[in-house]
């Protein structure tokens, strides 16, 4: 008998009709795992509000599905599946009420994408929202800022198309399955969206494009991000209801600027005028999220060490010499575990001691992690 993983349980539960991200979790709570959870009995049901028109479509999951061959089917196709329990789940994503159980991924999310703007907007744009869309994007790529959007006609595809050029990455959130051709105009973006980014999604294989996929599809682009850009939006724009997930995320908004004669610019202008951030260039952006120096901060971050109490110890080192009975202090750690944590921080080259038990970072850049520790995600 083949062994399942829990990806083989999560991509299970994927394709029941009605079993979302809040059912989910409130059944594995309840099972202890979701693997249990697959396995549920109907007592076990009921207790995680889970209806008899659900519960029977999940016994009939249960009974048919060749999990094994759903998966194989997926890596067949070139996708990767990356569930809520994976280390390389989107750690903004991961902070969102009822994050998706289940990514489908074509291309590569790595951890610089942690670092990311959305920019969002009408599928319809004047000239000048794609000429802002591009400038500003161009900034943002050119300062390593990953560029999320949703793929659609207009600033969406404006967006993706403008971050490629400048040679910076960029993610496409699907309101279809990841290996659906829609739209069909952008789909020549697609093959350089998976060298500089990726194509994602939360729903199976070969779903079409339907209404009601797109508003759970918007909470994901702006869950993926620090903070919401809006280029032009009418009065009823969806790039509206990405404003609201950001805003109930607790992510920023910004928005530019628009003309008082175009009813493209009603949604945008709104926005500023209630309190999103106005943006006439990328740099009000970098500035507001504390992103100018981005691709230094990605340095840092990959380079520090996986070991929690040197990388923690390591966040209280800068440029000026500071003693180990003081650091001691300050992290609330014992004098021997500084003491042997700093000759390891040491060894590895991290730090350097300039006097009898006194330390400071061994590279000079390294200082703006210090300094700079918050503005990571």
């Amino acid at each position: 008998m083949i062994s399942l993983s829990p990806t083989h349980y999560y991509l299970g539960f994927n394709l029941v009709p009605g079993i979302g991200p809040t059912r989910l979790a409130q059944l594995i709570d309840r099972c202890g795992s979701v693997e249990a959870a697959w396995h549920a009995d109907d007592l076990d049901m009921i207790a995680a509000g889970i209806d008899s028109k659900v519960s029977a479509a999940l016994r009939e999951a249960q009974r048919t599905l060749d999990l094994e061959a759903e998966f194989e089917r997926t890596v067949t196709a070139g996708v990767q599946l990356v569930t809520v329990e994976d280390a390389t789940y989107p750690s903004l994503l991961a902070q969102i009420p009822a994050p998706p159980p289940l990514l489908y991924v074509r291309g590569a999310m790595i951890r610089a994408d942690e670092w990311s703007v959305a920019v969002v907007g009408t599928r319809d744009p004047s000239w000048y929202g794609k000429e802002a869309t591009r400038r500003i994007v161009t900034d943002l790529s050119r300062s390593s800022v990953t560029v999320v959007s949703g793929f659609a006609l207009g600033i969406d595809a404006v967006a993706h198309s403008a971050a490629l050029e400048a040679g910076g990455r960029t993610i496409a959130v699907l309101g279809c399955g990841v290996d659906v051709r829609y739209p069909e105009r952008n789909q020549r973006l697609v093959p350089q969206i998976l060298e500089q980014g990726a194509l994602i999604s939360e729903y199976p294989l070969q779903t079409p494009p339907a209404p009601a996929n797109f508003p759970p599809r918007n909470r994901i682009i702006s869950g993926l991000t620090l903070g919401t850009l809006v280029v032009e939006a009418g009065q009823k724009s969806g790039a509206l209801i990405t404003v609201n997930f950001a805003l109930e995320q607790g992510r920023d908004v910004f928005a530019v600027p628009g003309s008082i004669l175009s009813s493209k610019s009603i949604g945008s202008n709104h926005l500023i005028r209630t309190g999103a951030g106005l943006v006439t260039c990328g740099q009000d952006i970098l500035d507001a999220l504390n992103l100018t120096s981005a691709s230094v901060q990605q340095e840092i971050a990959a380079a520090l060490p996986e070991d929690p109490t040197e990388a923690a110890l390591l966040t209280l080192i800068s440029s000026e010499p500071q003693h180990a009975d003081q650091l001691s202090r300050t992290c609330d750690m014992s004098a021997a575990v500084v003491a042997a944590t700093l000759a390891m921080l040491e060894l590895k080259g991290y730090i350097r001691q300039v006097a009898p038990m006194e330390y400071v970072l061994a590279r000079e850049e390294r200082a703006i992690y210090s300094s700079e520790t918050n503005t990571a995600p």
